[in-house]
């Protein structure tokens, strides 16, 4: 836990409201040496944040009493990705996920084509998509296990003495987070909680619902003057890394020689372009995740070798390496025989893990020439996983104070007509030429269809 305001290492620029330490108003950011004065994605992300914050060291920042509590309606706001519910939503749902520009990040001359591009890969992406919902049910179980996971949340803040409202927002399928807000607003709640169900900050999942929540906080009157407090991410506080031992521990028991498993940790990828141009501090974030968890093996007597890898890739441009693909087949070829797999990215059960790591990844590991397989469970509703949510929202409280996001004025120049109309013609014979191109007719082929 941190101990102290000057402790806190958020991921965002992060300010500490609170009156511990004027020369504490600033946090150094986690990014990587080469990356920390890059991208204009990152620093447009001023959002108000705290985590891990020991409120007896902060004076003046715990909150002042049981009855000052009660005068407040507290609510927590719990984000997540979403899914497809029937096999009917997934072609949607993929239009959505790849119309958020904090998915597939355009140049600003091609803006325009987001949607109709989105609208190509969602309608090309859809029959295999549907293939692997289909296999684990017919649709995506996030949305009730979230839901499972907020009245868990509201039930252990309710036993640590604050009462509160938790509402799910999620960020390409119902219920959306404009709904949640809307349901905030109507409900009145007077001071906030965004709780992201991501352990790693990344533009494309906790950044891109951020940026929602801003501009939504910017244009209402009453939301932009509700204290707010983001958590950013939660991978380093102790009560998620013991988890997640706690989860590695139990499954290494079911093999017949624990000691020989590899720890196989699967995390979800993003592009390489977002770590190097735009300053995403995930892969830092999830290396030291992965430190600290063994750390915390490690103490128990638990020294299994470790690797860690990345799935998911889509789109023809470079990920995060090494992909989970490839090295499973490495470690087959390489004589490992016992091999437990931890989804460490995800704390709720979904396609990702039901499908392409408990299907695809178990049999390519089978093939390869692993013997022994298992894999840890998400986190769900794990209690001690839960209480430690609880405690992360009782902890960020203090911080909360009116969102402010200021609006770039780089967009207005869309507002001159004979500029956009020169982008819009340039743009579309610029995209015609390129789609028409043999190298990305090639990449659709290859990686999207």
């Amino acid at each position: 836990m941190i101990r102290s305001c000057s402790d806190i290492r958020n991921l965002t620029y992060v300010t500490c409201h609170s009156d511990c330490n004027k020369s504490t108003s600033q946090s150094s950011l986690f990014l990587s040496p080469g990356s920390r004065n890059r991208g204009n994605g990152m620093r447009n992300l001023v959002c108000q944040a705290s985590y891990s914050v020991d409120t007896s060291t902060c004076d003046g920042t715990a909150l002042q009493s049981s009855s000052h509590v009660a005068e407040e309606k507290v609510g927590v706001l719990l984000l997540n990705l979403g899914g497809p519910e029937t096999l009917n939503d997934v072609q949607p749902f993929l239009f959505n996920l790849f119309a958020d520009p904090d998915i597939i990040r355009l140049p600003r001359l091609f803006r325009f084509l987001q949607r109709p591009l989105a609208k190509l890969i969602s309608v090309l992406r859809a029959p295999k998509s549907k293939e692997g919902y289909a296999a684990i049910g017919g649709g995506s179980p996030l949305r009730k296990i979230t839901d499972d996971q907020a009245l868990a949340i509201k039930m252990a803040l309710e036993a640590k003495g604050l009462p509160s409202n938790v509402y799910v927002g999620m960020r390409y399928w119902y219920p959306f987070t404009e709904e949640a807000v809307q349901q905030i607003k109507r409900d009145g709640i007077t001071r906030l909680v965004v709780l992201p169900l991501y352990p790693q900050f990344s533009i494309s999942t906790t950044g891109s619902s951020i940026r929602v929540l801003q501009h939504m906080f910017r244009e209402d009157a009453y939301l932009s003057r509700l204290p707010v407090s983001i958590i950013n991410s939660w991978y380093q506080r102790e009560g998620y890394i013991k988890s997640m031992a706690d989860l590695i521990e139990k499954e290494l028991r079911s093999f017949s020689e624990p000691k020989e498993a590899m720890i196989f940790f699967s995390a979800h990828g993003v592009p390489v372009s977002y770590i190097e141009d735009a300053g995403d501090p995930y892969r830092d974030q999830m290396e030291e995740c992965i430190f600290l968890i063994m750390q915390e093996l490690k103490a128990r007597g638990i020294s299994n070798e470790h690797i860690l890898a990345y799935q998911s890739r889509v789109g023809p441009v470079q990920w995060l390496k090494p992909y989970t693909d490839e090295v499973l087949v490495e470690l087959g070829q390489k004589g490992v025989k016992s091999l437990v797999a931890v989804p460490v990215s995800f704390v709720s059960e979904h396609i990702e893990t039901l499908e392409e790591i408990d299907m695809e990844y178990k049999e390519l590991a089978l093939d390869s020439g692993i013997k022994n397989w298992a894999r840890v469970p998400a986190l769900g509703v794990t209690a001690s996983f839960i209480t430690d949510l609880a405690d992360a929202v009782i902890e960020a409280l203090p911080s909360a104070t009116a969102m402010y996001a200021p609006t770039s004025t780089s967009e207005d120049v869309d507002h001159d007509p004979v500029r956009y109309f020169i982008k819009m013609f340039f743009g579309s014979v610029l995209a015609f030429i390129l789609f028409l191109s043999p190298k990305m007719i090639m990449a659709f082929r290859n990686h999207v269809i």
